[in-house]
């Protein structure tokens, strides 16, 4: 008897056992029976981007990550903001350090291509069908078609226009304290800079842009942007240089150094009289943000990427100059048919090979595409840092939320334009329709840097120590360019010649 009780008693253990591990036990410590289930813990994106943190940013996001939650994704954001000026820098290191960084800023004339040849940037087709179907359908299929490299989406495009809305910061009420009309173009600018020097000895007429990751914002490679009578433009190959350009749309590739009557040399020696006459900054070049001067009062005129004054530019202004006002002055060609663009993108979002989660990534980029999240990660909280006006437009209540969209989330169909006047409104939507350009017939067009990558590389090194000196006017192109043409001559021919064969083999398909 003693035996049955033991051999049962063990029987019973054995299958309290068995119960417990196959989890068919109720859990003692839940009074409702059921089984305890941890939530995953959610997963930390961590993105870099050029700028600055805004005050309100943490409320923002914040907000954000409840929104997501609420969607089912159950994802943290970590942003990492740089300084514009040491974001190539910083970076370039981390992606070939291998840091775990999940989405990154990059754009053409910063390290784009570069970056995608070595290999650091994940190819973005699959991931894109299977979790981004919302990022695909904000785009138009032009901006899609002209920006893949290699015939693969390895990054993606953020624009909302088919060419960059370009034009010049001017102090409107320095121009109206001594009578000058609103300025209608490039020639009476110029006239009101040199009023500027005699009338206002402790405020500077210009600046441009005069570091390397700025020089198609230095003095003279900017006049390029208004050049709608001859469409002037960069190469694939030297995409942040005007040292070798197309003209006009007949797929011709022009070098700077064999043609002395190029507009550009003409662009470089105005800018040298511009220098030498105190018009321009004299320490141009050694200014790391150009613009700095200008929001501090110190300058009357500065180019900028955009059609509009926003109000950050205008409170920065006042806490200087309480007096202060910017206006635009912009010479862009708004007839239809007179500008050419290759749809393709000046800035892009990518996902690094060494990220650990590439899934949610884009699955956080295809619910920041979304109309409701755009808004609110592109302006803020709706009536407590802007408020909608009608489907497209907006106004901007403070400046405490201010964080530009363009970096990490832009897309065309959802940005908003900020009410203003009839015709800054009527630029942005005539920059946004496709239908106003006349394609370029190199779009699509990549260059293949690999036969001529040692050539580029040190014409790359020599261009460095020339070229913002020359395009601000800084040193005398009477000299300059013949040094310059000495050093780095060969090898700008070497690129010249390769880009043009590729080109000629592109158009003969």
């Amino acid at each position: 008897m003693k035996h049955t009780v033991l051999r049962r008693i063990r029987i019973l253990t054995i299958l309290l056992s068995v119960l417990l591990l196959a989890g068919c036990l109720p859990d003692s410590g839940r009074q409702d029976g059921s089984s305890r289930t941890e939530p995953p813990p959610p997963v930390t994106l961590k993105i870099m981007v050029p700028g600055e943190r805004s005050s309100d940013f943490d409320l923002v996001i914040r907000e954000a990550e409840r929104r997501l939650a609420d969607s089912g994704i159950s994802i943290k954001l970590q942003m990492e903001f740089v300084p514009w000026n040491d974001f190539g820098t910083r970076s370039q290191v981390a992606l070939s350090s291998g840091e775990e960084i999940d989405l990154i800023f990059d754009a053409p004339w910063l390290h784009l291509n570069e970056m995608i040849a070595s290999g650091y940037y994940e190819p973005l087709d699959v991931l894109l069908k299977q979790y981004g179907p919302t990022i695909i359908a904000k785009r138009p299929h032009q901006m899609w078609d002209a920006n893949r490299f290699r015939g693969h989406v390895m990054a993606i495009p953020l624009g909302v226009s088919h060419v960059m809305s370009h034009s010049y910061f001017v102090r409107k009420d320095i121009r109206e304290k001594h009578g000058v009309p609103p300025i209608k173009n490039y020639e009476e600018m110029i006239r009101f800079a040199y009023i500027v020097k005699e009338k206002e000895p402790d405020l500077v007429p210009l600046i441009a842009g005069g570091t390397r990751s700025q020089q198609l914002y230095s003095q003279a490679a900017f006049r390029h942007y208004h050049d709608s009578a001859s469409h002037l433009r960069p190469t694939q190959a030297l995409d942040s240089s005007l040292m070798l350009y197309y003209q006009h749309n007949n797929g011709k590739v022009h070098n700077v150094f064999k043609e002395l009557d190029s507009p550009v040399r003409k662009w470089v020696e105005e800018a040298r009289i511009l220098y030498t006459d105190g018009i321009i900054h004299k320490d141009v070049l050694g200014i790391k943000d150009f613009q700095e001067p200008g929001m501090a009062g110190q300058v009357a005129i500065f180019p900028t990427g955009s059609f509009y004054v926003g109000e950050l530019a205008q409170e920065t202004l006042k806490e200087h100059a309480p007096e202060g006002e910017w206006e635009i002055a912009t010479f862009f060609d708004d007839v239809p048919g007179a500008n050419i663009s290759d749809f393709s993108q000046w800035n892009f979002i990518a996902v690094p090979v060494a990220s650990k989660h590439k899934e949610e990534a884009i699955r956080f980029l295809n619910w920041a595409n979304e109309k409701p999240n755009y808004d609110l990660l592109a302006y803020g909280i709706q009536g407590t840092h802007w408020e909608p006006v009608g489907d497209d437009k907006f106004n901007q209540r403070n400046t405490r939320y201010n964080q530009s969209a363009f970096v990490w989330i832009w897309n065309p169909e959802d940005e908003r334009i900020l009410e203003s006047d009839a015709r800054t409104e009527r630029l942005w939507r005539f920059i946004r329709d496709a239908d106003n350009f006349v394609p370029d017939i190199l779009t699509g067009f990549e260059f293949d840097s690999t036969p001529v990558q040692a050539e580029l590389d040190r014409f790359n090194r020599i261009e460095a120590k020339y070229y913002t000196p020359l395009f601000n006017g800084v040193l005398d192109p009477d000299y300059a360019w013949s040094q310059f043409e000495a050093e780095a001559g060969q090898a700008l021919e070497a690129i010249e010649e390769e880009l043009q064969r590729q080109v000629d083999a592109f158009l003969s398909r």
